[in-house]
């Protein structure tokens, strides 16, 4: 045969004895350490101060986690935490029975929200620039952490993909499965790399940077592509609009999207900021 079914059965994350370190919780401090030193070479190339970039890095890991866990309550599963207010910022799952469940449930548009809202106001009160300023420059770090927080919801056997009906595919051992699905985590994982690169190679290498809002935007519409097509081959997350003509990732992806390609060729005559 051309294709075998790969089964996927990993650990739950690194035994050290006394304490398991997720390896979901382990991309996130991945995602996030790189995405400092990517913003201290920036920093760096535009004379910025490094001492605001550690208030940077607490306003977008907070902006991060609120917004995504926020997104997830509201977009997609409103329906339980309507009743369980308590679990929306608790580690703890009470019905049927208490259990500790871990922080679970984040999504990707609400951490958009955040760290859209947290750059205006880090823009206000710590840069004293133009928050579109900081937002051409955030997104580069913000595209290398989808690779890896893809990379962990991969290794929890979690936003699956639908089955392939072949021998091409991942079976998801921990789901109590025997047939393949698509990778969709991977998928998504890898073209963010290639969105990264684009993002990366236009700051570096392009005069783009200098115009307000155009890697922002170029942000937008690629990343929100990718995840509008890679939906496609997912299973949706909400099991009672499984007849919609688009997943409500899709619906969500089109307004970023169609936000990015108007800033991307917005009229603009003021192209640099000192």
């Amino acid at each position: 045969m051309l294709f075998n079914k790969i089964y996927w059965n990993p650990s739950e994350g690194i035994d050290l004895g006394f304490f398991v370190i997720h390896y979901y919780s382990l991309m996130f401090v991945i995602a996030f350490t790189i995405g400092w030193y990517l913003m201290k070479s920036i920093f760096q190339r535009e004379g910025i101060s490094l001492e605001k970039l550690d208030s940077l890095f607490i306003y977008t890991v907070l902006a991060t986690l609120i917004g995504a866990r926020l997104g997830h309550v509201i977009f997609y599963d409103w329906d339980y935490f309507q009743n369980h207010l308590l679990e929306i910022f608790l580690p703890v799952r009470f019905e049927p029975e208490f259990e500790f469940t871990g922080f679970r449930g984040l999504a990707s548009h609400g951490a958009a929200i955040g760290i859209i809202t947290a750059m205006y106001l880090y823009s206000k009160k710590v840069l004293q620039k133009p928050v579109l300023w900081i937002l051409d420059r955030i997104v580069i770090p913000v595209a290398c952490g989808g690779i890896f927080v893809r990379i962990g919801n991969f290794m929890n056997s979690e936003i699956i993909g639908k089955p392939t009906n072949s021998d091409f595919g991942v079976v998801f051992t921990k789901l109590g499965e025997d047939f393949a699905r698509h990778p969709a985590q991977l998928y998504e994982s890898a073209c963010y790399i290639v969105v990264f690169a684009i993002l990366w190679f236009t700051y570096w290498k392009t005069l783009k940077r200098e115009k307000l809002g155009y890697i922002f935007g170029l942000f937008l519409v690629l990343l929100w592509s990718v995840r509008f097509f890679v939906e496609f081959v997912k299973e949706p997350q909400v099991g009672e609009r499984i007849n919609w003509v688009l997943n409500t990732g899709q619906w969500l992806s089109i307004p970023f999207i169609l936000a990015g390609f108007y800033f991307m060729f917005r009229p603009s005559t003021k192209t640099r900021v000192k």
